[in-house]
């Protein structure tokens, strides 16, 4: 059985994001109640990628709004030198410029 590491993961994002347009970057995730029904759909996706970068709204450019950048690599969620988001519902190796809907500081 073979197994992708972090790096052939990320690859994998970025082609996923690169080909499709489809993205629920907005509205962004500001309230606790927009978070719980965020991960309720990433919950529901299982381990179905593509669905799950919809629904994070996974972008691969950092993404402004209510003028502030909102960057995994400032993001809560993020494991700098693994360069990770840890967020149980996504568990994805993510490139720092990257963001999502569940950007939190």
């Amino acid at each position: 059985m073979t197994t992708i590491d972090d790096r052939q993961l990320r690859e994998i994002i970025e082609t996923l994001l690169t080909r499709s347009p489809e993205r629920e970057a907005f509205p962004r995730a500001d309230s606790h109640d927009d978070v719980l029904v965020v991960i309720g759909r990433l919950r529901t996706a299982g381990n179905d990628l593509s669905a799950k970068l919809v629904i994070a709204g996974f972008t691969l450019q950092t993404v402004e709004h209510q003028e502030i950048e909102q960057a995994c690599e400032s993001c809560m969620y993020y494991l700098v030198h693994r360069r990770f988001c840890v967020l149980p519902e996504l568990d994805l190796p993510v490139e720092p410029e990257w963001s999502c809907r569940l950007w939190r500081i």
